[in-house]
């Protein structure tokens, strides 16, 4: 019945045992009782309140009740088994040219026979969750599948098979769904890496790659990691979010908008700067929207994610040496034949390492209106993170030189922070305006004011200016973004 995809049995399968044994009813016991409670001496001092929030303790727990838990457990089980039997039984090799149709409806044959012959009885439901189930183990990424076509989840981290934790509305809460075991974890992120040419092993314990829909994959796996694989997927955006989303979403203001709008359009050099998480790669998708569409664009990144929808785009993206340890292609030796492509603008994903000294030259040479991110929790500390970096790259330059060379290359800071309500800001943008002395001068056009706390611990605050006119206004005027002088007021919450 199922010649095209099914193999040939060596020999008749002999059905198993029917029938699953009930476990035993539990004895009732009685319950033990509590002894009363000690008198309170009517003379003792009531205790002084505290001014401490009662900490939160214990565990964090999944969502689904004991029963719906009991019933997932139950049904892991048999899907567990199926698969077994369906490794057993598929011609692997004739799925690759099997459609989607034929391949469910075989694997929906094969479940209902292995069943039928266990004597396990399922609902319609059940049935239908478990081909699912067994289609994406065969062709997907098995459990992962439903979280990554989830899109409301924008992060996927894995402590072990046992402990899934997605993030929603930057809120983390641990999901009901797990692995059947470490090897079953294993298998999956081993069919991740090696989609892409790369392997993690005993050897090799650690990898960074990507999802075919673009999402950022990194794994670590034991020994390393000692209670089980450690996974963090960042999923990856398929709308693109723009200007006016991240006005609307709260992220920052239509006077802040209008300004960085004049920014990029008047080729300033810019630097997106936050922790991890806190939006920096959104941000710059989003400042990237203002580019011409006539300029020449080519960026740099170590896993592809920017989205630019201008038409002249050249994407390069940095290589891991292989297992030999050859081949490595550093975002340094990217940015070093960037530069001989005639580019208009470039645009390095983030900035980490001994590229910020080629990053700063192609600002100062011709390059105006190039952007990029990096670490850091305020802009002078972008600063001195980027005197950091220039340090570790062994270049030997006085630190008044290395500070000249950055005020002259970076001309805004745009500080993007994730607060601890989960939501993103863009809570300070900051013009570097020249040296005073051996200390770079800054100043602040625009920030998040904090007002207090909300219900549930909801940040509260607005955007304000801060009443200083932009070091720029001149330039924004001849460029044609001549700002009304409202712009810059500043203004109550």
């Amino acid at each position: 019945m199922f010649s095209r995809y099914k193999k040939e049995p060596a020999k008749p399968v002999q059905p198993s045992a029917n029938g699953v044994p009930k476990a035993a009813p539990a004895k009732a016991t009685p319950a033990a009782t509590a002894p009363p409670p000690a008198a309170t001496p009517a003379a003792e001092a009531a205790p002084k309140p505290s001014m401490r929030k009662p900490a939160q303790r214990g565990p964090a727990k999944a969502a689904p009740a004991d029963k719906e838990r009991k019933r997932k457990e139950r049904l892991g089980e048999i899907k567990v088994e199926l698969h077994r039997e369906l490794l057993d039984n598929l011609n692997l090799s004739a799925l690759e040219s099997a459609s989607e149709q034929d391949l469910r409806n075989e694997i929906s044959a094969i479940a209902s026979e292995v069943l039928q012959e266990r004597a396990i009885v399922l609902n319609r439901d059940e049935r239908a969750l478990i081909n699912q189930e067994l289609y994406d183990e065969v062709t997907g990424l098995g459990p992962l599948e439903p979280l990554l076509k989830d899109d409301t989840i924008s992060d996927i981290l894995i402590n072990g098979p046992q402990q899934i934790f997605i993030e929603r509305d930057g809120k983390l809460q641990l999901s009901d769904t797990t692995f059947k075991d470490e090897k079953h974890l294993l298998r999956i992120i081993d069919k991740i890496v090696s989609a892409v040419g790369r392997r993690v092993d005993e050897s090799n314990p650690y990898v960074d790659a990507r999802l075919q829909d673009g999402s950022r994959f990194n794994a670590m796996v034991p020994p390393i990691a000692v209670d089980g694989s450690l996974v963090s997927i960042r999923k990856f955006k398929k709308d693109k979010l723009g200007i006016d989303d991240l006005v609307n979403f709260g992220a920052f203001s239509e006077e802040m908008a209008a300004y960085l709008q004049a920014a990029v359009s008047t080729r300033l050099n810019v630097i997106v700067s936050g922790g991890t998480g806190s939006g920096k790669t959104t941000t710059l998708n989003a400042l990237s929207s203002f580019i011409d569409n006539s300029e020449r664009i080519l960026t740099i990144e170590d896993t592809a994610e920017l989205q630019l929808q201008q038409v002249h785009v050249g994407r390069m993206e940095s290589r891991p040496p292989n297992v030999e340890g050859k081949g490595a292609v550093s975002p340094r030796d990217c940015l070093k034949n960037a530069l001989r492509m005639r580019p208009d603008r470039i645009i390095v994903g983030e900035t980490r390492g001994d590229e910020v000294i080629d990053m700063l030259q192609a600002m100062n040479t011709g390059h105006d209106g190039s952007m990029t991110t990096i670490h850091a929790n305020n802009p002078r500390d972008g600063i001195a993170r980027l005197e950091n970096m220039i340090a570790m790259a062994g270049i030997e330059m006085p630190i008044k030189a290395v500070r000249s060379q950055i005020a002259s290359a970076v001309n805004l800071i745009v500080q993007a922070s994730r607060l601890q309500d989960g939501s993103r800001r863009m809570t300070s943008i900051t013009e570097i305006t020249g040296m005073e002395g051996d200390v770079i001068s800054m100043q602040e056009i625009f920030r998040f004011q904090r007002t207090g706390l909300g219900p549930e611990n909801k940040i509260m605050g607005h955007f304000t200016a801060t009443g200083v006119r932009s070091h720029f206004s001149e330039r924004f005027r001849l460029w044609g973004y001549d700002l009304p002088a409202s712009v810059y007021e500043p203004t109550a919450g």
